[in-house]
């Protein structure tokens, strides 16, 4: 079976071939742009071949699109030790313990640090390559492991392979629960609508065949771990004049989402997409970026702020919305922030319930 460009340099990379990866992959620009492990592979092999400038270039490429991933930390944590910048280097490794208590290398690197944090000795360390200890891990050589003739090769290059291409918090797809019970049956589907229009208007009015195809659309979002495109079409029913046995199933389904993390949270709606019609987007996660305004901290914990929804600068502004969180956070207003949340209503207005908050310590 041929292999993808992702694959391939991968392996590359494993058996140090470095430059054979990045022409593999700088080839395929135009089919991976937006793709982040496209812009972290390609930044790890030009961290390895010593073309610091691209590697900044594409881990910030990267960034944009994942923010708290250890691979992508300890590149950029590399960068700042290989120019001297220490400090800049701890905050780095830092922010990977945070994430990743128990990872070695950042524990490795800040040792180093501390003992031999001296810009003479990283000179020598980035001449002997010794750096590259502390680079992102590549995993064995496949090329070594068969010379050497190790018995258990083929299982050890199994085990390096998955982890190599399945990191730290990535899902998998598949079946993630047996949803047979909230199939619909034969006289669901035939009797999809509400028989009875006149008692209530609707958002939406539906043929049999819009609820049935919305409907099974829904279940399949959710095997695919996509649970906000889930609950799209899950609000769509809701506000439709969809009969009640659909809309019951529809609210059981709504009981199977989890609630994502800033790596794991998909089909994310704008600002703008949900200010247009927010009823389409109710109880959607959000991870939305900007700056804070109108902080409060109240006497039972909770903390309430407005959210000025924009890109770093706030050039681009989208809007404002309010969020509240059950307990207090330290959050630096004059800095860019990102907010984890679901969307609610209060008041008649669009709101975030937070979950979650990220400030980068570098900003």
């Amino acid at each position: 079976m041929a292999k993808d460009a992702l694959s391939l340099a991968w392996l590359d990379m494993r058996r140090r071939n470095f430059a054979t990866a990045i022409k593999r992959l700088e080839a395929k620009k135009e089919i991976y742009e937006d793709n982040y492990e496209f812009y972290l592979t390609l930044g790890i092999a030009c961290l390895y071949v010593g073309d610091i400038g691209a590697a900044s270039s594409y881990f910030q490429l990267a960034r944009r699109i994942k923010l708290t991933d250890t691979r992508l930390l300890l590149g950029q944590a590399a960068i700042f030790l290989r120019r001297g910048d220490t400090a800049r280097a701890l905050q780095y490794y830092l922010e990977i313990k945070e994430n990743d208590p128990q990872n070695k290398i950042a524990d490795k690197a800040m040792e180093f640090i501390r003992v031999h944090g001296n810009y003479d000795t990283i000179c020598r360390w980035v001449d002997t390559g010794r750096i590259e200890q502390f680079y992102p891990p590549l995993g064995s050589n496949p090329d070594k492991l068969a010379l050497a003739g190790i018995a258990g090769a083929a299982f050890l290059l199994g085990v390096v392979f998955t982890f190599a291409f399945f990191p730290r918090g990535q899902r998998f797809t598949g079946p993630r629960a047996d949803l047979s019970r909230l199939e619909l049956s034969v006289d669901e589907k035939n009797d999809a609508k509400e028989k009875d229009l006149s008692t209530q208007s609707y958002s939406f009015v539906l043929s049999n065949k819009e609820i049935n195809k919305r409907y099974n659309k829904a279940l399949q979002y959710f095997q695919n771990h996509r649970d906000n495109a889930a609950q799209i079409e899950v609000n769509v029913i809701l506000n439709s004049d969809a009969s009640v046995a659909v809309k019951k199933k529809a609210r059981m389904l709504m009981g199977y989402f989890e609630i994502p993390d800033f790596d794991t949270i998909s089909d994310v709606p704008t600002f703008a997409e949900v200010a247009e019609n927010p009823a389409v987007y109710l109880d959607c996660w959000v991870n939305w970026g900007g700056k804070i305004s109108n902080a409060v901290t109240y006497e039972d914990g909770s903390y309430t702020c407005d959210l000025l929804v924009g890109n770093e600068t706030l050039s681009k502004y989208d809007g404002t919305v309010r969020v509240r969180f059950d307990s207090a956070k330290d959050v630096d207003g004059s800095k860019y922030v990102k907010v984890l949340g679901k969307i609610t209503m209060e008041d008649g207005v669009v709101s975030l319930a937070g979950r979650a908050v990220y400030q980068s310590v570098h900003n």
